[in-house]
C-alpha cells in the first residue's frame, strides 16, 4: 500500500467531507429546517375564506416549496373557542375585527388582509321576486340567517334593524356557509351571504344590498402567540397582503384590505 504522507492526507479527509455534505446541504435548499422536513403551517379560518384561502395556499407552496398550509375551517366564533381551548395552530384568519379582538392576548397584531359585502340569496331565478331588505320582511317568507354570535350573522342583523325590517329567521346557523347551504337545498327563500359566498354558488342568485345599507366586512390575519412555527406564519400572514395574494383575492371577488 503507498504512503500516503500527512498533509496529503489531511487534504484527501477534507475533500471526503465536502463530498458527504454537499448532499446533504443540497437536500436542505430553499430555506428549510436544518433536518430537510417541511414546515407545516396551519390556519385556522373562517368558513367565508374556504375557496380563496385553499386557493392562496396553494400559491404560497409554489413560491416556498419548504412549506405546507393545512387549513381548518368554521365560524369565527367556533375558530375563538378552539384558540381559547388550546388548539396547536400558527395562524389565525376571522371573518370580523371583533373575534379577533377576544384573543388580543393570545395573538400578534392582526393584519386586515382582505373585504367583503353583504347580498341577498335567493333561489335560481328569484321565484320570490324579490327586490332589497324589505322584501325580507314578508309574510310567510323563510328566511335563514347565519346565527347571531356569528360574524356574518351579527353582521345581517345590523343591516336589518338599521333598515328597521323585521325578520324571523327559521334557522340560525353555525357559519354563513351553512346558512347559504339551505337555500340551496330549497330549505329557506333567501338568507342574507357575504357576496363571495354566493358567487362560488351555481344553485342561487342574489339581490344587491346597496352601498348605503351594506356594511364593511373586514377579515383579520394573526401570528398566534403560541404558534409551532412562528417565523413560518409570520411570513405567511405578511404574504397575504403580497400582490400575488392580492390577486387571488380579487379573483374570488373579495375586496382589496
Amino acid at each position: 500500500m503507498p504512503h500516503v504522507s500527512p498533509p496529503r492526507r489531511r487534504l484527501l479527509g477534507a475533500a471526503l467531507a465536502l463530498l458527504l455534505t454537499a448532499p446533504l446541504a443540497a437536500c436542505g435548499g430553499g430555506g428549510g429546517r436544518a433536518d430537510g422536513a417541511d414546515t407545516r403551517l396551519t390556519v385556522l379560518a373562517a368558513a367565508s375564506l374556504t375557496d380563496v384561502l385553499r386557493a392562496a395556499g396553494a400559491a404560497y407552496e409554489k413560491e416556498h416549496d419548504d412549506t405546507r398550509v393545512r387549513f381548518s375551517f368554521a365560524g369565527s366564533q367556533e375558530l375563538v373557542a378552539q384558540v381559547k381551548q388550546g388548539a396547536p395552530a400558527d395562524v389565525l384568519v376571522t371573518a370580523d375585527t371583533d373575534s379577533m379582538d377576544t384573543l388580543a392576548d393570545r395573538t400578534d397584531d392582526p393584519t386586515v388582509v382582505a373585504r367583503n359585502r353583504l347580498v341577498i340569496a335567493v333561489a335560481k331565478g328569484n321565484p320570490e321576486r324579490l327586490d332589497g331588505l324589505a322584501d325580507l320582511g314578508r309574510t310567510g317568507l323563510k328566511v335563514v340567517l347565519a346565527a347571531p354570535e356569528v360574524p356574518a350573522g351579527r353582521y345581517a342583523r345590523d343591516v336589518l334593524d338599521r333598515q328597521k325590517v323585521k325578520v324571523g329567521s327559521v334557522s340560525d346557523e353555525p357559519s354563513v356557509r351553512a346558512a347559504l347551504s339551505k337555500i340551496e337545498l330549497g330549505e329557506a327563500d333567501a338568507g342574507i351571504v357575504y357576496a363571495t359566498d354566493a358567487a362560488s354558488s351555481d344553485r342561487v342568485d342574489t339581490v344587491a344590498v346597496p352601498d348605503r345599507q351594506n356594511i364593511d366586512v373586514s377579515y383579520p390575519a394573526a401570528v398566534l402567540t403560541d404558534a409551532p412555527n412562528r417565523e413560518s406564519a409570520a411570513d405567511f400572514v405578511d404574504w397575504l397582503n403580497s400582490p400575488a395574494a392580492r390577486r387571488v383575492f380579487t379573483d374570488a371577488g373579495f375586496q382589496q384590505p
